[in-house]
């Protein structure tokens, strides 16, 4: 069944529906909220987050229309503002890329020299990345590393697709000026997703 479909039914009262989205979809919001609150030290209070997500989303399932956005797009705007809103309670509203992102294994031919590289490059990017401000931030975690289109980070971040656009060019930018020297192999950069 397509989410559309499973929506449907939960309207018309088959609440097991709602557990299949939940299955697939716990996972990604999960590393989603972590990824947000593991600088300001608030991933402990990431399941949480994510169970309030799937609350929200369900208390407001009448109300999704998805001619406006798909389930998956509707959930991450849900899980952003959610752990938005528990950043300014904290009063800690840095919202930082983490050291647990997925990024590609090193092949078993490379050698120590370059693993080291490699592994302080990918320390420099998430640095330079968590240097960007919130919006920004934001919109490259959903491009490069959930691998969202501009227009469902257009609709999670409440912008225009060509906002999106500017915000992405403007972090790239800043994320190159701030590793200008460490940007020498293509294939490293690579493997940090700064080429696209």
């Amino acid at each position: 069944m397509t989410d559309s479909q499973l929506i449907r039914e939960i309207k018309e009262g088959n609440l097991e529906c709602y557990a299949e989205l939940i299955r697939r979809y716990e996972k990604k919001i999960l590393s989603f909220v972590t990824h947000l609150l593991r600088q300001a030290h608030l991933e402990h209070i990431a399941e949480d987050i994510c169970q309030e997500t799937f609350y929200k989303a369900y208390k407001s399932i009448h109300s999704f229309r998805d001619v406006e956005a798909t389930f998956s797009t509707w959930l991450y705007t849900i899980a952003r503002n959610s752990v938005l809103s528990e950043l300014r309670k904290s009063r800690n509203s840095d919202v930082y890329l983490d050291d647990t992102l997925q990024v590609p294994m090193a092949s078993p031919k490379t050698l120590p020299e370059q693993v080291l590289l490699r592994n302080e490059r990918e320390s420099m990017v998430r640095l330079a990345i968590n240097n960007l401000p919130e919006k920004q931030r934001s919109a490259l975690i959903l491009r490069e590393y959930e691998q969202m289109d501009y227009t469902e980070i257009a609709t999670i971040l409440n912008l225009t697709v060509s906002s999106v656009k500017s915000l992405l060019f403007r972090a790239r930018q800043s994320i190159k000026g701030q590793l200008e020297t460490y940007i020498l192999d293509p294939q490293l950069d690579e493997a940090e997703g700064m080429n696209r």
